[in-house]
Order: structure tokens, then C-alpha cells, then sequence
């Protein structure tokens, strides 16, 4: 019994030896890298999620080209969002327009250990009734339909994020900074290309309970902030979710900057989290869950696939 223990605590001081100086070695080999190269690098590892790095402001944002185009959206992803640590405040925004109904719809809060923000751009193939809008599968806006987006991102400490694209989901991630979804404020403005579909739009936003005197409109460009949320009757199960959620997402923040602490900027901070425990920068990625329904579909885009989508037996080859 005392040699098995005396194995054990052998082992566990030659696991944290060997930890000790794998943790200086990466450090070092970080610190030796230019800035250009970390962040081209931190972009190339960040575009099979779907994500580009902005090495400016430290922050990640969705490509235009991003796999989780193909998933759409459906109100299920905002119910069992808190379920994988999604806690936000959300502004679903629905109109009419030229024989479809259309979703805009803008987000704020906290995505795992990410605080983000998000503007989605989608439509039907057809008019929906007011009952169909919990059920129906929304398609992302294509090419043609896409439409220019900004956002700003205030936190309570006064600090922000800023993004201009023309875009279908433009969203912006800041890695290892908590907050609470209603002491973020989202500014978004959005440019159509009519007025036919401005004022529907405005309508829209209007019929969601905001209050139509604090909208500004300038030419076709329809601006507004989210602070604030609507009234939200959630269940006590999500309620619990939600609490849950949050209180793990403040202490994983604290273990990401705990654990990445030789470093300041983010995308030391990222790379040295890729480097010393890879699974962990995987979860840090994963800012959006995979879509069962789309893989099956579509095929699977997720730059490592969940069960549900993995290819069959005798498609490998």
C-alpha cells in the first residue's frame, strides 16, 4: 500500500516537473514570435470555426463565408442556449417584405467565456403567420441579401467594440472578459436598400416593444440601442440555467486568465491556451453549437465534428 502511494506522488512530481518546463518552453517560444506572425497565426487557426481575429482590438468576429450559415436560425437555438452556457439578452426583430417574412435579430451577453454581441440577418421562403415565428426555420440572408451592419458594444467599465461590414451575422467576441447581458449596451444600425423595407423594419421593431421616439432614421439607415431588455417570462428550469451558466462562466474567465497569466495581450493569451491545452481553445472556439439538422442536411462544417455529424462508416474512404 505505501509503494503504490509512494508511486503516485512519484508520478504526480514528475507530471508537475514535466509541466513546469513544457509551460517555460511555450511561454518562451510565444514571446520569441513577432506580432504579425501571432496574428496571422490566431487568424488561420480561428478560420475553420468561422471566426476572423481583429489583432487591433483583440476581439473575433463571424466571416461572411462562415459554416454556420447553412444552420439558419430557429428560436429552439435561443431556448437551449443557456444549456451550453449562452446567457443574453436577445431583440428578435420580424417583418414582412416582398412576399417573405424576414428576422433581424440582435444579441448581447455572455458566450461561454466570450462577451459578444451579434446581429443576424434571415427569411423565410414565405409569409409566416404571427403563430409560425416560434416553430419556422429561418434561412441566413444570401449574397444579394445581405445588408451593411455596425455594432458597438459598451460594457458598465466604459469599454467597447466596434464593427462596420456588410454582412448576414456580423458579431463580435471579446475572449476572457465577463459581464452581466444587461449591464451591456448594443448600438447597431443598419442600412436597407429601400425605404419600402426601412419602414417595415421600423414597424417590425415597434411591434417587439421598442419604443418607436428613441429610433434614429437618416436616409435608408435605421439606428438604435439595446440596453435595456423586453420583458422575459422564462421558465424556472432556464431561470436555473441561466444562474448556473453565468456563475461558471465568471470562474472559467478567471481560470482562462489565471492560467494564461504570463500574458497580456489576447492573442498571446490565445495562443498560449492552444499550445499548453488545446481542448481548451477548442471549447474557447466553439461560440455557437453545432445544428443536427444542418449537418445532416447540408454535410458537416464544424471544424471537428459532434457525433450527431461525423460521416458514416461507408462514407470514409
Amino acid at each position: 500500500m505505501y509503494a503504490a502511494l509512494f508511486i503516485l506522488l512519484l508520478l504526480a512530481l514528475l507530471g508537475m516537473i514535466f509541466g513546469h518546463f513544457r509551460r517555460k518552453k511555450i511561454i518562451c517560444k510565444i514571446e520569441c514570435m513577432e506580432k504579425s506572425e501571432k496574428c496571422c497565426l490566431v487568424e488561420e487557426l480561428a478560420q475553420p470555426f468561422g471566426y476572423a481575429y481583429h489583432c487591433c482590438c483583440g476581439y473575433f468576429s463571424s466571416t461572411v463565408d462562415a459554416w454556420q450559415k447553412a444552420a439558419g436560425y430557429t428560436r429552439l437555438y435561443d431556448y437551449l442556449a443557456p444549456r451550453f452556457r449562452m446567457v443574453y439578452d436577445t431583440l428578435p426583430v420580424y417583418f414582412n417584405y416582398r412576399g417573405k417574412t424576414w428576422l433581424i435579430q440582435f444579441w448581447k451577453g455572455q458566450y461561454g467565456i466570450n462577451t459578444g454581441a451579434e446581429i443576424g440577418i434571415y427569411h423565410a421562403d414565405r409569409l409566416l403567420s404571427e403563430s409560425e415565428y416560434g416553430t419556422a426555420l429561418f434561412e441566413a440572408a444570401g449574397e444579394s441579401e445581405m445588408l451593411p451592419c455596425s455594432l458597438e458594444l459598451y460594457e458598465e467599465n466604459g469599454d467597447f467594440v466596434k464593427l462596420s461590414e456588410r454582412h448576414w451575422w456580423l458579431t463580435a467576441f471579446l475572449p476572457g472578459v465577463f459581464s452581466r447581458p444587461s449591464g451591456l449596451c448594443l448600438k447597431a444600425s443598419i442600412c436597407f436598400p429601400c425605404g419600402e423595407m426601412l419602414e417595415a423594419f421600423r414597424q417590425g421593431l415597434c411591434r417587439a416593444g421598442y419604443p418607436g421616439e428613441l429610433v434614429t432614421v437618416q436616409n435608408c439607415c435605421l439606428s438604435f440601442a439595446f440596453h435595456r431588455p423586453l420583458p422575459e417570462h422564462y421558465g424556472l428550469l432556464t431561470r436555473f440555467h441561466r444562474w448556473l451558466s453565468q456563475c461558471l462562466n465568471r470562474m472559467y474567465c478567471r481560470l482562462f486568465v489565471w492560467i494564461t497569466r504570463p500574458f497580456v495581450c489576447t492573442e498571446d493569451r490565445i495562443l498560449f491556451l492552444y499550445y499548453y491545452l488545446p481542448f481548451c481553445f477548442r471549447k474557447l472556439m466553439r461560440l455557437r453549437r453545432c445544428n443536427r439538422r444542418c449537418h445532416r442536411k447540408n454535410g458537416c462544417y464544424c471544424p471537428k465534428p459532434c457525433r450527431h455529424c461525423r460521416p458514416r462508416r461507408r462514407d470514409r474512404s
